[in-house]
């Protein structure tokens, strides 16, 4: 064989590689999941939204034993549950996380950290390699410290760009939303 045909030869396998490479089947991209905890219905209006603009499956986690419904009362709660680390009983479970590469993580800010039913589901379930993408709801905290409470109790996890929303977000959600979904790739 020549130089010449040897060089069309090679060319032509290296062609054909790069198709079959191009056309073979990828693997499926990791779903997304909306996992949130709300005690007035902020958190849950903004999860809702998201999964409205996501298509994400979404799931809110439920105490055996409820906070209070009365709003000083559930501050004593929620306070004595931090100082003791707490971590109260959930209702649900979830047997399919494997399913999921990214978890969006919803909850309100509460003194100044993450409601100690998130730190529960946080330790309950492996979640080395699975992207955290946090949003919070306050009245004027912020973020508080919780980004870095969810990075303690997940250390082989990679937390993503938080979000932290004034109560239910008002007329800047929308927008706040899109941004925060496309800076974590999900838009």
């Amino acid at each position: 064989m020549d130089r010449k045909t040897f060089m069309i030869s090679l060319c032509s396998a290296m062609a054909l590689g790069c198709l079959r490479a191009q056309s073979a089947p990828s693997a499926p991209a990791k779903k997304a999941l909306i996992v949130y905890f709300s005690w007035s219905g902020n958190t849950r209006g903004i999860a809702k939204k998201i999964k409205s603009i996501t298509g994400a499956d979404i799931a809110e986690l439920e105490l055996e034993k409820p906070y209070s419904r009365n709003y000083n009362t559930c501050l004593d709660e929620a306070l004595s549950d931090q100082k003791k680390r707490a971590r109260p009983k959930l209702k649900n479970s979830f047997e399919n996380l494997g399913d999921y590469g990214s978890i969006l993580l919803g909850y309100p800010n509460w003194w100044a950290s993450i409601p100690m039913p998130i730190a529960t589901f946080l330790e309950s379930y492996d979640f080395k390699g699975k992207s955290i993408i946090p949003f919070c709801s306050h009245g004027g905290g912020r973020l508080g410290q919780s980004v870095s409470a969810i990075a303690k109790l997940c250390p082989g996890s990679p937390i993503k760009t938080p979000l932290s929303v004034h109560y239910s977000g008002g007329r800047s959600l929308a927008k706040d939303l899109d941004e925060w979904l496309t800076k974590n790739g999900l838009k």
